[in-house]
């Protein structure tokens, strides 16, 4: 028998391994790319969660004197619906504009309203009554992919139907007395 013959179908067998090979690695960047996927849609929201955080912010230091009228009894936001915010003013107009974002009206395709985050809820509660006075903002929706339960907001909580979805970002913030009382040296104005 002469070499050629024991060595009949050893290149069959080489092309079929690489093709295997080659096949194991094709799966895994497809999967990697869906991971990747899911990692710029959670940024993203988050990103947006973000920035509807600072507008609410930022409407609040505007606005110190009547800082107290932003307080939420309830989440804004999703469960809220579109408003309309016509003949609103001041902290009213501030806060229906806020949840209408929330709701996700900045974003529409063909007329369809499609916020950037999954059932987004926004609260402000007031953590010091007294001068200076503090408030914590809380943006919270829900993410793609399961994580640790975050219990560093109430607000919200038991909306989503798992706790370990909800996503949340919080910021204090300060609103300082801007006067003083010339005899008493206390704060006359929030």
């Amino acid at each position: 028998m002469s070499m050629r013959e024991h060595e009949r179908g050893m290149l069959m067998i080489e092309v079929l391994i690489t093709i295997a090979i080659a096949a194991f690695g094709l799966l895994g960047i497809a999967a990697l790319q869906a991971k990747m996927h899911l990692t710029e849609t959670e940024s993203y929201q988050r990103a947006h969660a973000t920035i509807l955080m600072r507008y609410i912010s930022d409407r609040i230091n505007a606005n110190r004197k009547n800082a107290m009228a932003y307080v939420t009894a309830a989440p804004l936001g999703t469960d809220n619906g579109v408003q309309d915010c016509t003949g609103k003013t001041g902290a009213a107009l501030d806060l229906c504009e806020w949840s209408n974002m929330l709701a996700g009206t900045a974003e529409s395709l063909a007329g369809e309203q499609r916020g950037a985050m999954i059932g987004a809820r926004g609260c402000i509660v007031n953590t010091e009554p007294t001068m200076p006075r503090k408030f914590t903002v809380a943006v919270v929706w829900q993410g793609l992919t399961p994580t640790t339960s975050q219990n560093s907001t109430d607000c919200a909580s038991g909306s989503y139907a798992d706790a370990r979805m909800r996503r949340a970002i919080i910021a204090p913030i300060t609103v300082g007395c801007l006067q003083n009382d010339v005899n008493t040296g206390l704060c006359t104005t929030p």
